[in-house]
This record gives C-alpha cells, sequence and structure tokens, in this order.
C-alpha cells in the first residue's frame, strides 16, 4: 500500500530522520527502509551484546573520562602512541571542539561538505569561507585550495557527498600547503574505514597541525551511541582535551568501541559485501533514464537526477510514499535540486530501491 505523504517544506540538514519521519507518517520505525543514512548493511559486530552485558554492572560508577583503555586500543589499532587519540561523543561533538579549542580568526571549508562544519564555525563566533569544488572535479580537490586567509581548514577524505578519495600525493601537498602558513587541518575521515589504506593517519608525524577525524558510526553502525575520535600529535589533542566536557563518553559506548576493534573478520566481510553492493548498485542506477551517478570508494552514491520531471524533493517524495527514504542532497553547499544521496545496502534492499526508482522514471 502506497502512502499519501506530506513531507516538510525544509529538507532536514542530515539523512537518517526517520524518527521525525515515521512520526509523520502514522509508521513504525522498522516499517521504514532508510538509504538516507549509510550505515554498514551488516548492522553493528556480533560481539557488542556481550560487550555491553560484560560492562554494564560498571554503569553504577561515572565513566573513565579519559577513555583509557579505549584510547590505548585504538592507538595500537592505528599505530600510534596514545597521547595522539582523543575520543569524544560521536565525531560532530569533536568538530565543535576543535573549533571552540583552536580559536581560529577565520576557517575555509571545503565544499559540499557535512553541514557541521559551518554550524560548528558559527557556534564559536568564527567566520568561514568556502572553496566550492564542481561536478567536473568529481566534488573533491584536484589542487590545493587558496587560504583566503583562513587558520583552520576543513576538508572530507573521502569527499561527503561524493565518496571520491585524493590521491596521496595531492593529500601530502594540500597538508604541506596548509601548515607552511601555520593554518590548521582538520582531515575528516569518518568513511575511510572503508579503505582503511588510503587513511592519512601514516603521515601525522610529518604534519604537527593536522588533525584526523574518525568515527564508529557508519562502519561499525553504532550512530545511536555516539563514539568518535581525534589522531593528532600529541600536544594539539592535549590542547583540546583540556577543554572536553568530562564524562562525554559513556561506560558502554566505550565498551562498544573496544568490542569493534576487535573484529577484524567483521570489518573484511564489510568492505568485501559495500564493493560488490556498490558496483551493482552504481550500475543499476545508471541503467535508469535521467540518473547519473558518480563512482564512490565507500557506503554511498551520489546522484544527479538529469531530467526535468523530476527534482530531489519530488523523487524522495515519491519514495516515501512507497516507505523508502532517500537524502535529498539539494541542502549541501554547491549542490541543488537535482542531487540525491543514497546508501549502499544489502542485495535485497538495493534491488528494491531500484524497482521502485524504475516504475517511477520510466
Amino acid at each position: 500500500m502506497k502512502l499519501s505523504v506530506n513531507l516538510p517544506e525544509k529538507t532536514p540538514l542530515h539523512g537518517g530522520d526517520v524518527y521525525h519521519l515515521a512520526r509523520t507518517l502514522g509508521l513504525d520505525l522498522r516499517e521504514l527502509l532508510d538509504f538516507s543514512a549509510n550505515i554498514n548493511p551488516l548492522g553493528f559486530p556480533p560481539g557488542i551484546p556481550g560487550a555491553v552485558l560484560e560492562a554494564l554492572p560498571e554503569i553504577v560508577h561515572y565513566p573513565d573520562r579519559r577513555c583509557l583503555a579505549l584510547k590505548e586500543d585504538l592507538a595500537a589499532f592505528h599505530g600510534l602512541p596514545p597521547e595522539e587519540v582523543l575520543v569524544g561523543n560521536g565525531s560532530t561533538e569533536l568538530i565543535y571542539l576543535a573549533a571552540r579549542a583552536l580559536r581560529p580568526k577565520k576557517a575555509l571549508i571545503v565544499a559540499p561538505a557535512f553541514s557541521e562544519y559551518e554550524h560548528a564555525l558559527s557556534a564559536a563566533g568564527v567566520p568561514a569561507a568556502f572553496h566550492l569544488t564542481t561536478e567536473a572535479q568529481n566534488f573533491t580537490l584536484d589542487q590545493p585550495p587558496e587560504l583566503q586567509a583562513a587558520d583552520l581548514v576543513f576538508l572530507a577524505h573521502p569527499a561527503s557527498p561524493s565518496g571520491a578519495l585524493l590521491g596521496p600525493d595531492l593529500l601530502m601537498e594540500v597538508a604541506a600547503r596548509i601548515e607552511a602558513p601555520g593554518a590548521y587541518l582538520l582531515l575528516d575521515e569518518a568513511f575511510i574505514d572503508f579503505v582503511e589504506e588510503a587513511s592519512f593517519k601514516t603521515n601525522l608525524a610529518q604534519f604537527p597541525r593536522v588533525l584526523i577525524l574518525r568515527s564508529f558510526t557508519k562502519f561499525f553502525a553504532i550512530p545511536g551511541m555516539r563514539l568518535g575520535y581525534l589522531l593528532g600529535g600529541a600536544g594539539l589533542i592535549e590542547r583540546l582535551a583540556a577543554v572536553q566536557e568530562p564524562w562525554s563518553v559513556n561506560t558502554l559506548a566505550q565498551a562498544m568501541g573496544r568490542a569493534c576493534l576487535r573484529d577484524i573478520d567483521y570489518m573484511e566481510r564489510t568492505r568485501v559485501l559495500v564493493r560488490r553492493e556498490r558496483q551493482r548498485l552504481l550500475e543499476g542506477l545508471a541503467a535508469l533514464p535521467g540518473l547519473h551517478p558518480f563512482d564512490s570508494t565507500v557506503n554511498y552514491l551520489l546522484v544527479k537526477i538529469n531530467r526535468p520531471d523530476f527534482t530531489a524533493a519530488s523523487l524522495q517524495k515519491a519514495l516515501l510514499a512507497q516507505r523508502i527514504v532517500i537524502r535529498d542532497a539539494s541542502n549541501f553547499r554547491g549542490l541543488d535540486e537535482r542531487f540525491i544521496r543514497v546508501a549502499v545496502r544489502s542485495r535485497e534492499e538495493n534491488q528494491r530501491l531500484l524497482e521502485a526508482l524504475g516504475e517511477l522514471l520510466r
């Protein structure tokens, strides 16, 4: 049965706004197939329930405010000293923390980009400039940006929402150009787990003013727990830790993080699955009339609508009538009403999306 759908006038700032949609439509949350949030189709690692049960007796105490056990596990996992790791209540908390702690006079955002960079800077009273990448560049950098007098730069790697990677040589040049005048680079690697070998973490020792932002949300499928971390030089990490709110990471989240890092088999299965299903979804979308998907290295695809009878908002509404949620990407700075983004989910779920789109577009 199709639904009569009345969407809010304003597109949500983020994907995954399924609670609001379910309430608006009078549905159970589980009735919606959510392609708007880019979460691992395998679900969370199987070791998480046991880790939670084991840690449950500890919730009668305050959490370890320094997250020492998790920091040590993260340091070992990434081949870095523990003092070069800072754990936070999701990567978004750490974006706001960096804007506050680094006190830049002006920031530069390479766009399109995650909207919370701009919101965090605004909350800290920091003016922002933008370096807009283009469709011809696959919406990612092809040369170092002009700093425009900025002393903090936000750059996603892989890019969001395109999923494109910067080449390693270009990324080294970008980091060097930003550091040379004394600026900081916050490199958002929230999706790099899908291509871990491309992480910039092995170069941190050469760049004391680079912070790498990482997340447990997407790859390990625990967005509801809020868990992320920063990698950077010890002095820089200490500076941010000094102004971080105490006890921001709860005991169960810390236990879940440690369980995630132990499950190497889950990581490998995830990468194989996402690589295979992303290619199949890419080909399926490209075969539909009027859609142009951009190639990606992660678990989502940016898609351009090349036909006059649909916009991102109208296509989103038509799919929602079939209980399928996609991301209207028109509110990414630098994109317009022709762009949507879809997550890579399981084979059966991706096929349901393709069939629904096929009905609408043919």
